[in-house]
């Protein structure tokens, strides 16, 4: 227990998280237990040491502990919440927990047996922490952790401290709202670098961001996917081409049984292999605003972020399934995003429709429409400037 007392304190002085997370305050931390999930990359393990800084230091009552040790191999969680908890111990911080083989039935023991102990973990996107594991369908309280927003990587590169808006709020007052932004500073000079590589927390490391991207979306299919989808390693090539084809092919609807020939299986195993790569924040499937969902096939599959379409295929990036991306990633975490008709781009919450307009686009002006504009620093009307919308987190 030591061990992991004397690792505790040095990561936690170790922390240095250039940008405190909007979640942090979001998270009702009364709950004995919580559960955060987010793709790879996009700073769980930092976040829970943020907030083991934050609220108790190296006070002996908090722990943070990673089902990477050997340790969890030969010892349950079960038996070390419970030293831990006898040794007075409040908060146990559990890092990876899908690491471990028989986590959630061990988690609801605990949060049965130990009523004094809180417990906060993080979890792959690719986890259904309560369709799957109905122990704890009724006891968990689960949140995103998602990758930076336009917003927070502008507060942390350009040393501001802008707070997010709603949509309502943007859409109803955006002319005042960018005013009072460009009066401190000019979005647009950050914008094309939060595109290329602004989206995960790991551009701040003295690394290659496109190699080290890369790695994280081979981890993202390698151990996300196939671990807790428990996928034999011989069909994670099959994986991996699909995930290349679709994302080289570009913003529109899988052609499934050429998919099916390409990487030699079933259709029906294309569509679950794409709501995988969904799953793991890779890709985003986009329908019809008209009840269908999986196992349908989506009307167009996108990238989950611009990030990933610059390390997979840098010489063939369209600017505008840039921008299209861009938008349909900001607006993910709140709002739930359809298809557009011929004149629009996708419709928003079933009822705002709107176009995404690359620099020069020539607008016929439908008042029905919002405007998402690139390369416009103050909008008018219903034209909004596009990176206004990376404010809604």
């Amino acid at each position: 227990m030591e061990a992991f007392y004397r690792t505790h304190t040095y990561l936690v002085e170790h922390t240095n998280a250039p940008v405190r997370r909007d979640l942090m305050d979001e998270i009702d931390w009364n709950d004995r237990l919580i559960g955060i999930k987010g793709t790879r990359g996009v700073g769980k393990t930092t976040f829970l040491l943020q907030y083991a800084k934050e609220k108790f230091g190296t006070d002996r009552s908090c722990l943070f502990i990673n089902m990477n040790n050997f340790y969890f191999s030969a010892h349950s969680i079960i038996d070390f919440a419970n030293e831990f908890q006898k040794r007075g111990g409040k908060v146990l911080l559990i890092d990876q927990v899908f690491k471990y083989p028989d986590w959630s039935r061990e988690l609801r023991f605990c949060y049965d047996c130990f009523p004094q102990l809180k417990i906060v973990f993080t979890g792959s996107s690719v986890m259904r922490l309560k369709e799957e594991n109905l122990e704890l369908r009724d006891v968990v309280k689960s949140y995103n952790l998602r990758g930076f927003s336009f917003r927070e990587f502008l507060n942390l590169q350009a040393g501001m401290d802008f707070k997010p808006f709603t949509l309502d709020e943007i859409l109803n007052n955006h002319e005042q709202i960018a005013r009072t932004i460009l009066s401190k500073v000019r979005p647009l000079n950050y914008f094309q670098n939060y595109l290329h590589h602004g989206f995960y927390p790991f551009f701040l490391e003295k690394r290659n961001f496109s190699e080290n991207l890369l790695k994280t979306m081979n981890m993202m299919i390698e151990v996300d996917i196939l671990l807790l989808k428990q996928i034999e390693l011989k069909y994670l090539s099959k994986i991996k081409k699909l995930f290349y084809l679709l994302a080289v092919a570009g913003p529109k609807a899988p052609n499934v049984s050429q998919l099916a020939t390409e990487i030699q299986t079933s259709r029906a195993t294309v569509m679950n292999y794409i709501k995988y790569l969904a799953d793991a924040r890779l890709l985003n499937m986009i329908y019809p605003d008209n009840g269908e969902e999986f196992p349908k096939k989506p009307a167009k599959i996108m990238m989950h972020n611009s990030n990933l379409m610059y390390s997979i295929y840098p010489l063939n990036v369209e600017d505008q399934d840039v921008l299209d991306t861009f938008f349909l990633n900001t607006m993910y975490k709140d709002h739930k995003l359809y298809t557009g008709d011929k004149n629009t781009t996708f419709l928003v919450d079933g009822k705002l429709p709107f176009k995404i307009c690359g620099e020069g686009y020539k607008i016929k002006n439908n008042p029905e429409i919002y405007y998402a504009m690139h390369k416009t620093e103050i909008g008018r009307g219903n034209q909004v400037p596009l990176w206004l919308f990376g404010f809604v987190y």
